[in-house]
């Protein structure tokens, strides 16, 4: 049996998983946390690797390794490959600010031709940009920049500080090329002068591999040993496309730290308004997408404020009529990035005597959650993307009420994936396919289909109540 290995390092958390080449079935598994917050130091990213190979009894007998991991998180490198300050995160929104500076210097229908994208706090120019305006003497440090799964990748093949020769060795894929804002995956090429609109000055950028070739070989680490091949990597999204075998025709709504909803598709797509992010997959195709900032905390957080675990909320849910009996909310419980609304805060409307129950809360908390990732799967429809097959993932999609819901709202039925750790997966089949010449094919087993009777007026009312 030839074994490979895929990592899913996320926001809240790393796994590993080790998968069997031919079959595509997990042998084993690990995991280890990630500190919270939206600005983290990047060894503990490391540190959680190391722990999470351990976790999976090692990594020694896998012949090939690939790191999937969050997007657009700033890695900042001074000359001697040492970390500028610590990163921050895709959901850290202090950038906002920083965001409609670059929009409003360069245009945002020149961004989007030049990168498929325009920016928004998540990005990791706004957060360059962020960084010489509000830390002069930090941003005037760095040498180079990296995105956390092209960091991990760089020092799991044994690089790090100690040179400027070992920043020459970053590596990263073009689907998380793709989130910076200033590479194009129209062209293949970095947009440098929007690296210097950013930042204040060029710096060494990682060299972009792709979707079958290899970084290099790891180093010896505890539970890794030198010489296994190292994949490319991908972000997360884009390597979630992969381990769950998206196509076109495929779109995946994912419900997890943020929501997203994304396509594969055979052309760029380049959006002016910037509602959708014109990324690149990590397969040699695209991958449209449109994500929000307020997904699984939503029911979470209303779920504790009701004072019930998440089974009970789904029941209390569906004991609700669709549209929760007017009960709308608004859920930009951290800001919002689609639409770009940074500094907004979560509102409740439609609140009565008579509808102010705990089962139109609980409803309203779904719906709003999932009008809000609505709005991402209209504007693909919209920008012309097909969409054959809508894939229902991640841990906010796993309660009966927001399966339901979901297929109300979007008018269409929803195939629900069965949990799994399809960045981590999808990472595992890029290793497959830099190790064999061939990418996998495994199948998606245990999908159920969802269909409900659509409800228009929910997104209707929900639209009204977010535009006020």
């Amino acid at each position: 049996m030839r074994l490979v290995a895929g990592v899913d390092s996320s926001t809240q958390s790393c796994k590993v998983v080790v998968v069997d080449v031919e079959s595509g079935r997990v042998i084993r598994s690990g995991r280890a946390s990630h500190p919270s917050g939206t600005e983290v130091a990047p060894a503990a990213w490391w540190e959680a690797l190391l722990g999470a190979i351990a976790d999976a009894g090692g990594i020694r007998d896998v012949e090939a390794v690939s790191i999937g991991g969050q997007q657009h998180g700033m890695v900042a490198l001074d000359a001697q490959g040492e970390v500028v300050r610590d990163a921050l995160l895709w959901n850290d929104t202090r950038s906002g600010g920083s965001a409609e500076a670059l929009r409003e210097e360069f245009g945002r229908e020149a961004y989007a031709a030049r990168t498929g994208l325009v920016p928004v706090a998540s990005f990791t120019a706004s957060k360059l940009r962020w960084l010489r305006d509000a830390e002069p003497q930090n941003a005037a440090r760095v040498a180079a920049v990296a995105l956390p799964h092209d960091w991990l990748t760089w020092r799991l093949r044994g690089h790090g500080p100690g040179g400027a020769d070992d920043l020459a060795a970053l590596t990263t894929d073009r689907s998380d090329a793709s989130g910076t804002a200033y590479w194009s995956p129209d062209t293949g090429d970095y947009a440098r002068e929007l690296l210097e609109l950013a930042l204040g000055h060029d710096a060494i950028l990682p060299r972009v591999l792709g979707p079958a070739e290899s970084a290099g070989v790891a180093s010896d680490h505890p539970g890794v040993a030198a010489g296994t091949l190292v994949a490319a990597g991908a972000g997360d999204n884009a390597a979630a496309a992969l381990g769950l075998g998206a196509r076109s025709g495929d779109v995946v709504v994912s419900i997890g730290t943020s929501g997203t909803v994304f396509a594969v598709t055979d052309h760029p797509v380049a959006d002016p308004t910037g509602t959708i992010a014109g990324f690149a997959d990590a397969g040699g195709a695209f991958l449209p997408l449109v994500a929000t900032l307020n997904a699984a905390q939503v029911v979470d957080t209303v779920a504790a404020l009701l004072g019930v675990d998440h089974a009970e909320f789904g029941k209390l849910a569906l004991a609700a009529e669709p549209g929760a009996d007017g009960v709308t909310l608004v859920p930009y419980f951290a800001g919002e990035r689609t639409p770009d609304l940074p500094d907004a805060t979560a509102t409740f409307a439609g609140l009565t005597y008579r509808s102010s129950t705990r089962s139109n809360v609980a409803r309203a908390a779904i719906e709003g959650m999932v009008c809000g990732i609505a709005a991402g799967l209209h504007a693909l429809i919209e920008a012309g993307v097909a969409v054959d097959r809508i894939l229902l993932t991640g841990g906010g999609a796993r309660l009966d009420a927001t399966q339901r819901i979901a297929s109300e709202i979007f008018g269409r039925p929803v195939t629900v994936v069965p949990p799994a750790e399809y960045v981590a997966l999808g990472a595992a089949a890029q290793a497959a396919w830099a190790l064999t010449g061939t990418r996998p094919a495994w199948e998606l087993d245990g999908t159920i289909v969802v269909t409900a009777p659509p409800h228009p007026e929910t997104r209707s009312a929900y639209l009204a109540a977010a535009t006020r």
